[in-house]
């Protein structure tokens, strides 16, 4: 207690380093940010109290490990509502542990949702029974991911190189 946290620009390049890696250690972090070990501590727990660090989490390539599972990207389009009414909207989608994502968009649709099932018709059956029979629901457009190259910024098939044959010099 007592400690004062650091500036914003220091918190800015701290937010990044653990962006970029969330398994730094403080002491770690402390060396790279050039601050003591406990400043950084407190700062990461302010961070934490106010929601700018909202958790930790990996990025796994499920691809690469198991094969039964299917994600999709829902729009969904809703009757016009007020910011408590898309709030609302967004609390209700977002409560189903089918769920990964939930972003409210501008554009022709108002939401975003990536869900992720066992299989197409897991995911096709959850749309039916509880996205669709939202009341203020007027549409949606699924769309199955076939492969990641790239997600969270991160190249998850480094499959750069030319694998045709050469055939001519």
């Amino acid at each position: 207690k007592g400690v004062i946290p650091i500036e914003q620009k220091k918190q800015k390049e701290l937010l990044r380093l653990i962006e970029e890696n969330c398994r730094l250690t403080p002491t770690e972090l402390a060396v790279l940010v050039d601050e003591p070990e406990a400043v950084i501590q407190e700062t990461i727990r302010f961070l934490e109290q106010e929601k700018i660090i909202c958790g930790y989490r990996g990025l796994i390539n499920w691809e690469k490990f198991e094969d039964d599972w299917v994600e999709a990207i829902v729009e969904i389009r809703v009757t016009a509502q007020g910011t408590a009414g898309y709030q609302s909207v967004a609390e209700e989608i977002k409560r189903f542990p089918q769920v990964e994502t939930v972003y409210f968009l501008s554009g022709p649709y108002d939401f975003l949702v990536m869900l992720r099932g066992k299989n197409i018709k897991e995911i096709s059956n959850f749309i039916s029974n509880h996205l669709a029979p939202i009341d203020v629901v007027q549409s949606t457009r699924t769309h199955f991911t076939l492969k990641k190259y790239k997600d969270w910024g991160l190249v998850l098939d480094d499959h750069d190189q030319d694998e045709r044959i050469k055939v001519s010099p």
